[in-house]
C-alpha cells in the first residue's frame, strides 16, 4: 500500500492561514469558482473526474479569457481507475503548412529577425477542441455537449468580473490598443470591450458567440472546428488578413495519447508530459538535485543552501532544454538521457557556492488556467490550456468569439535552432500539467502556471511534499523563488529576508516583487492513506507591480493578498 507521508494539516508555517480542504467523493479545483462549479454540475450529473474537467476547461474559456480561450493548446495527465494506468494526452498544434522561415521574412511579417508576438503570423493549429472531445470520448460518462452546458450557460447569461480578471482584461486591451493601427484587432474590441472599454469588477459578461460557437462544439463533438462551419470561418479569417492557417491544417490535426516521462525521486515518481513540453525541464533539475541531501521540515526548505541548490538545477535544465527541446518529430535527439543518474550526477558536480550564468536567453511571461479533478472511482486528471500571452494573437474569429493563441511565438528564425520554424512543427511549449505518484499508484495532481515560472514552480511544489513534508496548502503557499535570466532572481514578498540577503551575498541578483502572479498560481489534490481527497490552491488578487532590489540594508518587504477558496466538493 502506498504511504503518503503525514503531515499536520493545522500547522502554519507561512503567512496565507488557509487550510487544506477535504472530500470523500470528488474534487474540482479551478483557477475560478465558476469552473469549479462547473465541473462539481457535471458530477452531479452522473459525470467522473474526466467529465469534470472537460466542463471546467470549457468554462474556464468564459470566465477568464484573459489567459485561455476556445483556440488555445491543452496538455493533461490523468489517471485512468478504469485503465488502472497513468495517460498523458499532448494537444498542442502544429504550424501551418504555408508558414515557414523564407515565408515569413519575405513578407515582412517578422519583428526584426523573431517571430512575431500578435497577429496572424504566430498563430498554430489550436487544440484545446480536440483535447475535450477526446478526453469526453476516451474516458467520460456523459456527451460533449453534458459537459460543455455549463461553460455555454456563463456565457449566454453571464458572470461577474473579479478584480483581478479586469485588471489583465484592462492590460491587454492597453496592448492590443496600441498596435490596433491597422484594424487587426477590431473583432477583439467588439467581443471583449463595450463602447471600447474594458469591464470593471462585479460587471455583469455575456459573450454570445462564445456561447453559440461552444455550443456548435459540443453538438459536434468538435468536428466542426476542424472540418466544419467554424474551421471554414477560421479559414476565410486567415485569407482575407493574409495570414497563413488554413481549413486543411485543421483538418488534419490530432492529439496525441502519450506515456508520461516520470523521474524516480525518493520513492517518488514525478510526473510530466514529454517533449514538445517543457515539463522535462522540471525533471532534468529534480534529477540534478536528488544527488543533495536536504533536511527534512520547513527548516531543511527555509534556508539559503537550498534555495542557492534549486536555482542553480533549474539554470542548469533550462540551459539544456533550450538548446534541444522541440518537436519530438523534428529531432532525433533523445530526451530520455536527461533522466539518468549520469546526467543529473554529473549536472550536479557543476554547482558549487556562487551563482553562474547558465544560459543568455530571457524567458518570456504569459497567461495560462490549470485545474485538477478527482473522484470516487479513483480517476485523477491533471490538466492546462492557455493561449500563451494573454488573450493570445489579439485575433477573433469573426463571429464566433474564438481568440486565437499565439503559440507560435516562441519558434527561432534562425534555422540552425533546435526550435526553428518549419511547416507543420509543434514548438517548445510552456503549458504542462504535473502528476506525483508513489510506489506506482497514483498520489494526484499538481500544477503552477506561468510560462516559464512553471517547471520552476513545479520542482519547488513537489519537493515541499517530498523532501519537506508539507500539506498540499502549505507546499503552494510556501514562498516561492522565480529565476527570469542570468543570474537574476525574483522572490515573493514572504520569502525570508535573510535567506535573501545571502542568495545575493552567493552572486544572485534578487529582487522582491510585490506582483504575486509573478511566482505562479497552482492547484494541487493529493489522496491520503485514509481514503480522503486533500486540496489546496493559490491565487492571487494583488493588483501592484513593484520590486524592490535586494542589497544590504536596503531591503524592502510588502504584504499580498490571495483569494478565499475554488474549490468545488462532494
Amino acid at each position: 500500500m502506498t504511504t503518503i507521508p503525514s503531515f499536520d494539516p493545522l500547522a502554519q508555517h507561512y503567512s496565507s492561514h488557509r487550510f487544506p480542504i477535504y472530500a470523500n467523493r470528488a474534487m474540482v479545483n479551478c483557477s475560478t469558482p465558476q469552473a469549479s462549479s462547473a465541473g462539481l454540475q457535471v458530477l452531479l450529473k452522473g459525470g467522473n473526474a474526466f467529465d469534470a474537467a472537460v466542463a471546467a476547461a470549457a468554462t474556464l474559456t468564459v470566465v477568464e479569457p484573459t489567459s485561455n480561450g476556445i483556440g488555445s493548446d491543452a496538455f493533461c495527465i490523468a489517471w485512468s481507475a478504469r485503465e488502472n494506468r497513468l495517460v498523458g494526452l499532448n494537444s498542442s498544434g502544429s504550424a501551418p503548412q504555408a508558414i515557414s522561415i523564407d515565408r515569413v521574412i519575405a513578407d515582412g511579417n517578422d519583428d526584426h529577425g523573431h517571430m512575431p508576438k500578435l497577429g496572424w503570423t504566430p498563430i498554430t493549429v489550436p487544440g484545446a477542441p480536440a483535447a475535450w472531445a477526446s478526453i469526453n470520448k476516451r474516458f467520460g460518462r456523459l456527451s460533449l455537449a453534458d459537459d460543455l452546458a455549463p461553460a455555454v450557460d456563463y456565457a449566454r447569461n453571464g458572470y461577474a468580473v473579479n478584480a483581478n480578471l479586469a485588471r489583465f482584461w484592462q492590460l491587454s486591451a492597453n496592448v492590443y490598443r496600441a498596435a490596433n493601427n491597422d484594424g487587426r484587432f477590431d473583432e477583439w474590441f467588439r467581443v471583449f470591450t463595450h463602447n471600447n472599454l474594458t469591464p470593471s469588477a462585479g460587471d455583469i459578461i455575456t459573450l454570445p458567440d462564445h456561447a453559440n460557437t461552444l455550443q456548435e462544439i459540443g453538438e459536434t463533438h468538435a468536428r466542426s472546428f476542424y472540418e466544419g462551419d467554424l474551421a471554414r470561418a477560421i479559414d476565410a479569417a486567415s485569407r482575407a488578413a493574409g495570414g497563413y492557417l488554413r481549413y486543411d491544417d485543421l483538418a488534419a490535426f490530432q492529439p496525441r495519447w502519450v506515456e508520461p516521462m516520470r523521474l524516480d525521486y525518493r520513492g517518488w515518481q514525478v510526473c510530466e508530459i514529454p517533449p514538445n513540453g517543457q515539463g522535462i525541464v522540471a525533471l532534468m533539475a529534480l534529477n540534478i538535485l536528488r544527488n543533495f541531501d536536504f533536511a527534512s521540515g520547513p527548516a531543511g526548505r527555509d534556508n539559503a543552501r537550498t534555495a542557492h541548490l534549486q536555482i542553480e538545477a533549474v539554470k542548469l535544465a533550462f540551459a539544456d532544454a533550450f538548446d534541444t527541446v522541440t518537436d519530438p518529430d523534428d529531432t532525433s535527439f533523445d530526451y530520455a538521457q536527461y533522466l539518468t543518474p549520469e546526467y543529473g550526477e554529473q549536472r550536479a558536480r557543476l554547482i558549487g557556492d556562487t551563482a553562474q550564468v547558465r544560459t543568455t536567453r530571457t524567458p518570456s511571461s504569459s497567461g495560462t488556467v490549470y485545474l485538477c479533478c478527482a473522484d470516487g472511482e479513483g480517476n485523477m486528471v491533471s490538466y492546462i490550456q492557455s493561449n500563451y500571452m494573454g488573450f493570445g494573437s489579439g485575433i477573433v474569429v469573426p463571429g464566433t468569439g474564438i481568440a486565437l493563441q499565439n503559440r507560435g511565438a516562441d519558434f527561432s528564425l534562425d534555422p540552425s535552432r533546435a526550435n526553428a520554424l518549419k511547416p507543420g512543427k509543434r514548438t517548445y511549449h510552456t503549458i504542462i500539467p504535473g502528476f506525483l505518484m508513489k510506489d506506482g499508484q497514483p498520489v494526484g495532481p499538481f500544477g503552477v502556471m506561468g510560462a516559464y515560472m512553471q517547471p520552476q514552480g513545479h520542482v519547488q511544489v513537489a519537493m515541499n511534499a517530498i523532501d519537506f513534508g508539507l500539506d498540499p496548502q502549505q507546499a503552494l503557499d510556501a514562498p516561492r523563488w522565480r529565476w527570469d535570466r542570468s543570474n537574476t532572481v525574483r522572490v515573493e514578498t514572504s520569502f525570508d529576508e535573510s535567506i535573501a540577503r545571502e542568495l545575493a551575498r552567493r552572486g544572485h541578483d534578487v529582487t522582491v516583487s510585490l506582483e504575486a502572479a509573478d511566482f505562479g498560481r497552482g492547484q494541487m489534490i493529493m489522496r491520503l492513506d485514509r481514503g480522503a481527497l486533500s486540496s489546496a490552491f493559490s491565487e492571487s488578487t494583488e493588483a501592484v507591480t513593484l520590486a524592490h532590489t535586494i542589497a544590504g540594508p536596503s531591503y524592502v518587504g510588502g504584504t499580498e493578498s490571495r483569494t478565499d477558496s475554488n474549490i468545488a466538493c462532494w
